[in-house]
Parts: C-alpha cells; structure tokens; sequence
C-alpha cells in the first residue's frame, strides 16, 4: 500500500516539474563578444556523460533521462548550443576520453588533484551529503562520533566515504560492502547497525518496498560536492559555463533535486488535496491490510533469516569439500610417497606418487602385503617394527631400503615411519621418498673424496685444511694429508688433534711469526703465508712454506686450502747466497774505505810534496828574473812563460787533491754539499737551491765521504743526462736519520727500463747507500724530472 501511495506522489511530483518546466523563463547570461564569437563558431558541444542512475539513465522510448541529462539540456538552451552525448561506463573512462579531446565538457563530476591535470571545474552546483541509514525508531539522530564499539557500520568499499571514515573516525567498526544496496540488506537483516550512502544511491533505494522501514539518522559530513568540469585547453568554454551556471535561478536547482532525489515519502502535508481524495478511499483498505501485511513482513523475514542461515551452511559445507578436494590433490600430488598401513601389514591406501615410484596403476597397490614391496620384511620383523614406533615418542624412525618395484628393478628409498589412529583403527604412515639421484650424488662424493685423497697423498707436500664454523669459532684442521708421516714423522691423526696442529712442529723461536700470520688471516678472513723452520719427529730443522686460500661459505664460515712445501734446500741456498753477499758487500765496503784513505794520503802527498817543490820553483823563477830583468829580452819572455805554468801547475795540484779529497769535507758535510752545488753552478750555468741546516752533528768519514760521493754522481747524472733548468739540493735530519735529496726539473726517465751496462752510476750509489746501511730511493717518470733521495740512520749518540 505504501509503495503504491510513493508510486502516485511520484508521478505528482513528475506532472508538477513538466508544469514547472513550462512555465520557466529563458536563461540570459552575460556573455561577452568573443564569448558570442566562439558558441557561434562551436554550435554543437559534446558533453561526456556517467551512465548511473539518477544522474543519466536510458528510458524506455531509448531517451537519456536524468539529473545529469535534465540539468545540461537547460544550460545548453541557454549557451545557444546543441548538445552531443556521449556515454561512459565510468570517470576512467570519462577522463581519458577528454586527454584525447573527445569531450568537451562533463557534469556531475568531483574536484580531485589528479583530475586537475584535465578539467577546469566550476563552482559546485550541488552539494549532495553522505547520509547515515538505519531502521525506525524513536532514537532520533544518530552522533556517529558516540557509536558503541558493539555497533556496526556498512558501507561500498572502496569508495570516498569509506576512506574519509576510515582516516577520521577510528571508533566505528566498518564492514565493506560491494554495493549500497548490500549495505542496507545488511541493516535489513540485522547484522549491522546502520548503513551510509550518499543522497542520490539513498533516494533510487528508498523506492524498493523493502527498504521501505528505514529511516535516515544522521548526516557523517562528507558532502560530494558537484562541478560542471570544462577540459583545461578550453578556458573560454570554462567562463561560458560559469556564467550561464550563476545566470540559473536558485529556485530550479531546488526543484531539480527534489524531482531526482527525494528522500522520504508523501506525507499528509505535502499533497492536502489529493490525500484527502484519496483518504476515504484507502483508509478502508489500510485497516484491513494493515494485519495482514505485518503478518506478511514477519513470515518474509523470517523466511528471509533461514534462507540467509541455510546459505551460510551451505557455503561452509561447500568450503569444507573444496579443502578436503584440495589436500585430496595435495597428497596425490606430492613428491613423496604415502602409504597407510595395517597392523597385519596389508596396505590400505597409496598416494599417486608411491604408485608412480613403485610403477603400480592407480589403486592395484591396496591390499597387497608390504613383503611385496621389501621381501625381507616377514611378518614378525613386521611385528616388532610396528610395536618400537607405536611405541615410541622422540620421532619417527627414518632408515634407507631397497623396494621392490613392479617390474622386479629395485628403488633405493628413504622411509620414515609414523603411528596414527583414524576413528577406532591403527595404521602405520609410511613415507617413502626416491633417492636414487642421492645415492649416485653420495658415491661420486666417495669418488672425488678417493681421488682427492689420492693426489694428495702424492703430492710432494703436506695439503691439510683448516675450518672455522662461525666467528669466534676454535679453528680446526679438519684434513691433513698422509704425506706428514714422510715429511715430518709424524701421522696425519696425531697431528688432527685439538692440541696439536701443525703450530705443534714450528720451531720455537719462530712461533711467535707463525701465531701472528695466523691470527692476521684468522680475523680478516684472508689469505695466509708464511715461511719458518720446523721441527721433524726426530728433531730435525726443516725450512717450511705455508701458503692457503680462504674461501668464505657464509654466516661466517670460512676454509682455507693449503700446503706445506720443505724448502730446506732453497731456503739454505738463499741464506748462502745472502751471507756471500753480505761478505761481498763488507769486502766492497773495506775497499772503497781502502780506496778513500788512499785518495787522500796522495791528496796530502800531492798537496805537500808538489805544492813545496813547486813553491821553491816559483820563488828561484822570482829571482832569476830580480836577476836578469830587462837584460836579455828573450829570456824575460821565457820567465813569464815558466811562471804562467807554474801558476797553472799550482791550480792543477789543487784540483787533482780537491778530487781525490775536497779539504772542505773537514768542515763538516753540510758546508761540503753547498761547496760542491756552487762548484756545479759556476760549471754548467743551472741555476741551484740549496738547503742545508745550520748545525748538524759530526759525521764519521765514511758516512760524510759517501754522502758527498753520491751528491757528486747525481749532480754529474743531472750535468750529462737530464736536461734540468734547475736543480734544488737538501738536507734534513729525520727520526734518527741524515736524508739528502737532488731534485731536478729534467725529461726523467722510467727507472723500471734502465738498459744494463749504462746505468753504473745508480748502481754505484745504491751499493753504496747500502754498504752504509742506509736507503736510496729514485722516483722518476719521463718529462716529470727526478727525485733521488739518500737515507743513511745517525748512531744514537750522534742523532742525540
């Protein structure tokens, strides 16, 4: 009766808007001359359309009706413009079709950020509100800020109520639904609380009968707010509609709504004449329907109650068949085989996986003995077997057999058993898994552990392996070969033992070495060398060289594969060899001593002897000439003669001594540097820096004589080879050490490609550095200049 009452105030409220429609002024917006301009030049507009009811739905005649649909055609009218719909299945859709400029304007649409990007939106012409919908009753409104947790909210999820909630209303328990009308069949059935839609999906359901019991309660203050939306490359088309927008009277809007979206049903008040028409007519009918159709609501939804009930049985049982189908294949399925067993061994049920392993068709393994499958598995072993695993608690019990197939080949299996009772009977679960594939990995592991074993032993050294298990772990030899009992007397399992290891055979004066290279290569997880004498089991020395790789595995599991070479006989050549040329340098270093002292004994014979003789020569040439002055011309000529070469005799003996020893040496090694760098500037016209300290403490003969010689051969290298502008001279003293540097500005040269014989001056100075005991470094690189540095170390008590 009251769906019949909605149904005739409907169709009022339709005759009433078609009146309203009639009667309505023309609208006359304030368009501008270029707006004129482009609605001339644009006579047909194509408007982008959501088919959803109330906005823009299809009648029967195939007409578009609708919110949407009545709204665009009374502003089109007013633009002056055709319209050209066209029809979206949603806003995807919608906004794709305006990036390809198919649209040249939509309504009803919501301003979102990504929307932006597309539309120009205008001011909002409607505000439609999410309402909050519960059954009747004398509550009144409903502040879902205070809702008990006990009470339930529906809603469609995902939509834009359902985020707001979500984000803001932290007490409401929320139940998605996919649809509106879901939402309210659940308030319907009592199993939330209350629903919320938005106004217009409220006002399509309010006119089912059904729905007819419930009532809107409260208001969650999310209002959808609606836009005419203009595509952003269209700015003119975007103020044409916000002018002709604010051009339509409030009064229509109002009239608009409540056509497409009224909210509650006809009362009295609203139509007076026809209710009092029509209320004679009804009011008999409603007192005698009034019984039966509440008896009638009640025996529906109680109908409606247990067939909801029966569907929810229904599922429940349909979900637990689809699991039991499930593990079903599952088992079927899997890679290992399941067979239950009987107490009198007889099988009762196989996977298909066991029957694929044993070659069985489906179903022929059951009832056949499990003899047939291991023949040596009689009836008492069978017996016992089967009591030890019903009665044991710690596990299962796994061991290895070979089963018997159906074609009489064998399949090496893993079995693991298990007990277990299914209602009032016993079976014992056996699983059998294939590992012939494992049994061929584990004998080529034998294969390869042979062979390695094989060619260790026959190597001629000692290979061992050393394993650490984790960080902080004790490291282990988890593998010595046998070859120790040949090199160092003793078996490869004595020395595998926790307190022994190979550090059990160092030497002791050179275990502190062995312990430091280890723990380097223990805590950096590296590579280890190292090279010391040995011990033998009979105490013989024994030069030894261990060299291992690291191999980190993870989780800080490490290994290092190594070997350990005699090198006895290299290493006793090596010693020869360095104590020959140690002698071999002492030799060279008394020579060169020999040589020096025997530079400057002629030095000081030349100086004296020649330089007296020659003095008495000059003074009888002084007083032949006080004596034959002016008498003889030719033998005044001949006098100055003999004096020019006395005078140039004299300079020679001074430089053949200045050679063999410069006198200046005896004024320390610092005032002998900067002698010899002016010697060589006044030479070769390079201009030199020299810088030297103003006090160094006194040098022995051979450190100042070598010094000295080894400025003289760089200052002659830089004189004939490099081709310098300039060269800089200094002198330092450093950390209890004398350090001379020649630095020029020359080509250099790659010292890696010095060409034998045509480098003894290099090598003359470093085997002087070295008989010295000290260092010569020389840095060069071609077109860069050379750096050549001495160091020789000062004794304590100099250096202090």
């Amino acid at each position: 009766m009251k769906s019949l009452l909605y149904s005739l105030s409907l169709l009022m409220l339709v005759i009433s808007s078609a009146w309203a429609e009639s009667s309505r002024m023309p609208l006359r917006p304030a368009f501008d001359a270029e707006q004129r301009a482009w609605l001339k030049e644009n006579p047909v507009l194509r408007v982008g359309l959501i088919q959803q009811a109330p906005w823009v739905q299809r009648g029967q005649n195939r007409q578009l009706t609708g919110a949407n649909v009545e709204l665009m055609q009374r502003l089109l009218e007013g633009m002056g413009v055709a319209p050209d719909w066209r029809l979206y299945p949603n806003l995807e859709a919608l906004e794709r079709a305006a990036s390809a400029g198919e649209v040249d304007l939509a309504p009803g649409l919501q301003q979102t950020p990504p929307g932006l990007r597309i539309w120009h939106y205008s001011m909002p012409y409607l505000r439609v509100p999410h309402l909050v919908v519960g059954e009747r009753s004398g509550s009144g409104a409903v502040d879902i800020d205070q809702l008990p947790l006990e009470q339930m909210v529906a809603l469609r999820s995902p939509s834009q109520a359902a985020e707001y909630l979500e984000r803001t209303h932290t007490n409401l328990r929320l139940r998605a639904t996919p649809s509106e009308r879901a939402a309210l069949l659940l308030v319907l059935n009592q199993e939330v609380s209350y629903a919320v839609l938005d106004e217009a999906s409220l006002s399509l359901l309010l006119r089912e009968s059904r729905f007819s019991s419930l009532s809107i309660v409260g208001d969650i203050g999310l209002p959808q707010l609606m836009r005419l939306a203009t595509r952003r490359d269209q700015p003119l088309l975007s103020g044409i509609v916000d002018q002709t927008l604010q051009a339509l009277p409030a009064r229509e809007l109002e009239e608009w709504r409540e056509t497409w979206m009224p909210l509650r049903y006809p009362q009295s008040t609203d139509f007076v004449g026809f209710w009092k028409t029509l209320a004679l007519f009804f009011g008999l009918v409603l007192m005698l329907g009034a019984t039966a159709l509440y008896r009638q609501r009640q025996q529906t939804r109680l109908l409606e109650r247990g067939l909801l009930g029966a569907r929810g049985e229904l599922d429940r049982h349909q979900q637990a068949a689809e699991a039991l189908r499930l593990s079903q294949f599952s088992i079927d399925h899997s890679t290992v085989g399941i067979l239950w067993v009987n107490w009198d061994s007889h099988l009762r049920y196989a996977n298909r996986a066991a029957e694929r392993m044993l070659g069985y068709a489906s179903g022929e393994l059951v009832d056949k003995p499990l003899s047939q499958l291991e023949p040596g598995l009689h009836m008492d072993r069978w017996l016992s077997l089967w009591k030890r695993v019903r009665e044991q608690d710690e596990g299962s019990p796994s061991f290895e057999v070979d089963c018997l197939r159906a074609d009489g080949s064998r399949m090496p299996a893993d079995v693991s058993l298990s007990f277990l009772r299914y209602r009032q009977a016993e079976y014992l679960v056996v699983f059998l898994s294939d590992v012939t594939e494992r049994r061929r990995a584990r004998a080529a592991l034998e294969e390869s552990e042979a062979r390695f074993k094989g060619i260790a032993g026959n190597v001629p050294g000692l290979v061992f392996r050393l394993e650490r298990a984790g960080p902080g772990q004790t490291v282990n030899f988890a593998y010595i070969s046998e070859a120790s009992q040949d090199m160092v007397g003793w078996p490869a399992h004595e020395l595998q033992r926790e307190d022994r290891g190979i550090r059990s055979l160092v030497h002791p004066q050179d275990l502190n070495s062995y312990l430091n290279s280890q723990t380097l290569a223990l805590e950096g997880e590296s590579d280890w060398y190292w090279q010391g004498r040995i011990l033998t089991a009979d105490q013989e020395v024994l030069w030894a060289d261990i060299r291992t790789t690291a191999r980190p595995l993870g989780n800080g599991r490490v290994v290092w594969d190594g070997i350990l070479w005699d090198i006895t006989e290299n290493k006793l050549a090596e010693l020869a060899l360095a104590d020959s040329r140690a002698r071999l340098r002492e030799l060279s270093a008394h020579l060169e001593s020999v040589r020096e002292e025997e530079k400057a004994r002629i030095a000081r014979e030349v100086h004296d002897e020649l330089g007296q003789v020659l003095t008495v020569l000059k003074l009888e040439t002084a007083m032949c000439e006080l004596a034959c002055a002016g008498q003889v011309p030719e033998l005044d000529e001949r006098l100055a003669s003999m004096k020019r070469l006395i005078a140039q005799l004299f300079q020679l003996v001074r430089d053949v001594a200045t050679a063999l020893r410069p006198p200046i040496l005896d004024a320390g090694i610092a005032s002998a540097i900067e002698w010899q760098v002016r010697r060589f500037e006044e030479r070769t016209q390079i201009p030199c820096l020299v810088d030297v300290p103003e006090h160094l403490p006194h040098l022995p003969d051979a450190q100042a004589i070598g010094l000295f010689r080894i400025l003289q051969e760089a200052l002659t290298n830089v004189m004939r080879h490099a081709g310098a502008h300039s060269v800089v001279v200094r002198l330092w003293q450093e950390a209890g050490s004398l350090c001379l540097s020649v630095v020029d500005d020359g080509k250099g040269f790659d010292p890696a490609l010095r060409k034998p014989g045509q480098s003894f001056g290099l090598v003359g100075m470093q085997e002087r550095m070295l008989m010295l005991g000290g260092q010569l470094q020389i840095d060069s690189q071609p077109g860069e200049g050379t750096t050549l540095c001495a160091r020789i170390n000062l004794d304590e008590e100099i250096a202090a």
